[in-house]
């Protein structure tokens, strides 16, 4: 299988034109094994481990009913991208699939969305939000080694997490770098398009540099196809269905609090 798709420039040289969409097919694939993968884990190898312990008496002294997890701003945020991406994710690659309509300008005005949504995202966490809450920190990954010994059946003292776990904060990061990635070489491949917004110039750069922001975008592109496998996939198993739940109506439950998180690294008000 190769990896890039290659032609030749005007004076017989080759050039990567963009990345090979058989990339397409493997990360679909890899987002469906991913998905069979952890749903047999989770039967064959979950009901060995034990689970975090109970929360202690009286723990509950002082936490309300209902816990805000994620605010109004948020969830707008959450689900526009959503939106902005599963539309970015069918116009950019049904066509290329066989599924032929008028896609283009769809796609380019949902990546302005995405954009605005980041830019939008980057200011509201950083001045409104706990900002460091979903990145990783040290004591980060001294939890995963201390779980990652857990699951393999080793004696190991493992506390529960703040707002975030390590594996929703490894899944942030992903999408950070790709999500920029992706908007980026974006930006740059509207100037080979006629739109109101900048008018065309297909000489920016050379045919061999415009080849080298396609295969970033596609390479990107494709990643987001098994991100967002993944990710509906644990939206939507029975166990994290409180989590989804608060991505639309923005609390948890304070047994779902106690019952996952440590009350010292996520504090929250009465």
């Amino acid at each position: 299988m190769e990896l890039f798709q290659i032609g030749t420039d005007p004076w017989g040289q080759e050039i990567i034109i963009r990345i090979s969409w058989a990339l397409l097919t493997v990360a679909f694939w890899a987002g469906i094994a991913f998905v069979l993968f952890h749903a047999v884990y989770a039967v064959v190898w979950k009901p060995k481990v034990a689970a975090d312990e109970a929360a202690p008496s009286g723990a509950e002294h002082g936490i309300p009913e209902k816990i805000v997890r994620h605010t109004g701003a948020a969830r707008m945020f959450h689900w526009v991208m959503a939106a902005s991406m599963l539309t970015l994710l069918a116009t950019g690659f049904l066509p290329i699939v066989g599924l032929e309509f008028a896609w283009l300008n769809i796609h380019w005005i949902s990546g302005l969305i995405l954009i605005l949504c980041i830019l939008y995202h980057i200011v509201h966490a950083s001045f409104f939000l706990d900002f460091w809450s979903i990145w990783i920190l040290p004591g980060d990954l001294a939890e995963a080694v201390q779980r990652t010994k857990r699951q393999l059946g080793q004696d190991a003292e493992v506390g529960k997490h703040g707002k975030y776990p390590l594996d929703h904060k490894l899944y942030h990061l992903a999408v950070s770098v790709f999500g920029l990635l992706v908007s980026a070489t974006g930006l740059l491949m509207m100037l080979r398009i006629d739109t109101p917004i900048v008018p065309r110039n297909d000489l920016f750069y050379t045919e061999a540099t415009w080849g080298i922001v396609y295969s970033l975008h596609g390479f990107a592109s494709v990643l987001f196809v098994t991100l967002t496998i993944s990710h509906i996939y644990f939206a939507i198993r029975p166990e994290k269905l409180w989590m989804t739940k608060a991505m639309i109506f923005g609390w948890v439950g304070r047994s779902d609090y106690l019952a996952h998180h440590d009350p010292n690294k996520w504090k929250v008000k009465g």
